[in-house]
């Protein structure tokens, strides 16, 4: 049994932004005198060396958290982890460790606790996702404990924290409702009702009828003749429910939902590529074991959100290079184990500096994010004074 504990998050200080800073100053000089004779020349892939990984994960295929009126759950817990999940996890780990063991000799073939930083919510489907991914990475073999990082649930920044959040609550609250009243939804999933035979004042809308479809796709079990004809416009309109609650244009809002969490992200990027990082704070590989509400505010945030619901099993993976002559930094971005063009990038390997500039946008420190998450609630407390 792998071990859970609290972790407490640790923030990079502000030294290390300000060293940071510098280094991208002293980096574009040598990286403008390398281009100098030809003007802008393509980086030479060859020279680049692979210096860190942070992989954002969907656990594996679960049952449904909220089974349709007149179905059962067949004996299982709601949201509890399936074999097809462990196996689709395990597969994620041989994928890694085919990439990073085996291709290339980044990290090594068994697991050391200083090497990988392993961190997921603490719901039991993600931790036995977790289990089963460094199965198959690692091959059960192991050079110290294994230990996965959780926190409490009110202060989990792994994926929307409407408990935690005022302001995002306050920001979304009613959105989910309104969303099935909007125009092209509304119908839908009216005729999508009527055909299933439920009640209208059933409480089903596209986010449920998607839980229930991706589950039976998945395990291959029978299903209503009406969900399977219509999977598709349900995962089409549960997408747009979702974008609906949380917006691209409502900054705030994906600050709020992902901020945090992009500010651990960005904080492991910075420390890799300080010039001068303390010893064995820097791991190689930061596992995140998250959810598909995670996952989607995280893509919309760096511009690769391909408006697809974030499968069971879904990997969102940052690599960090280093150029081995003009000491150059670059991320490459991967979903799915497809390179990806993150917003703000001129290629899809990217310069550190211009990713972090568009992370930056949305990252919120811890301070920050408790401030904007009571602000509203500090108004309205206020205003009935």
């Amino acid at each position: 049994m792998i071990a859970g504990v609290f972790g407490k998050r640790v923030w990079a200080p502000v030294g290390a932004l300000t060293s940071l800073a510098y280094f991208f100053h002293r980096e574009r000089m040598a990286s403008a005198e390398l281009r100098a004779a030809d003007g802008q020349r393509p980086v030479d892939r060859s020279l680049l060396e692979l210096k860190m990984v942070q992989v954002v994960f969907r656990h594996g295929a679960r049952s449904p958290l909220k089974a349709l009126p007149l179905e059962e759950q067949g004996g299982m817990f709601a949201g509890q982890l399936t074999k097809v999940g462990m196996e689709q996890m395990f597969a994620l780990g041989e994928r890694l460790r085919k990439k990073y063991v085996d291709t290339v000799p980044f990290l090594s073939p068994s697991f050391k606790p200083q090497e990988v930083f392993v961190r997921s919510t603490n719901m039991y489907r993600n931790l036995e996702s977790t289990r089963c991914l460094l199965a198959g990475l690692f091959q059960r073999e192991k050079e110290g404990s294994i230990i996965i990082h959780t926190d409490e649930s009110s202060s989990e920044v792994l994926y929307p924290n409407y408990q935690n959040c005022w302001g995002l609550r306050q920001r979304t609250r009613g959105r989910r409702e309104a969303a099935a009243l909007q125009p092209g939804i509304s119908e839908d999933l009216k005729k999508v009702k009527e055909g299933m035979g439920t009640d209208s004042s059933d409480e089903v809308d596209f986010l449920v009828l998607l839980d229930n479809v991706a589950a039976e796709q998945v395990h291959s079990l029978p299903s209503c003749p009406m969900l399977k004809r219509f999977a598709q416009v349900i995962e089409r309109r549960a997408v747009d429910t979702a974008l609906y609650i949380l917006q691209q244009e409502d900054r705030e809002g994906l600050q709020m939902a992902v901020g945090p969490f992009l500010h651990i992200l960005e904080n492991n990027l910075v420390k890799a590529a300080d010039p001068a990082p303390p010893p064995n704070k820097t791991r190689k590989l930061y596992l995140y074991a998250a959810h598909d509400v995670t996952l989607m505010p995280l893509l919309m945030v760096l511009g690769t959100f391909d408006h697809k619901w974030p499968p069971f099993a879904a990997d969102l993976t940052i690599e960090l290079y280093q150029h081995q002559e003009s000491e150059e930094w670059f991320v490459q971005l991967y979903y799915h184990g497809e390179e990806q063009l993150p917003r703000g990038c001129p290629e899809k390997l990217c310069p550190l500096e211009k990713f972090l500039n568009t992370v930056s946008l949305y990252s919120l420190s811890p301070e920050k994010y408790q401030t904007l998450c009571s602000q509203a609630q500090e108004l309205e407390l206020g205003n009935e004074e």
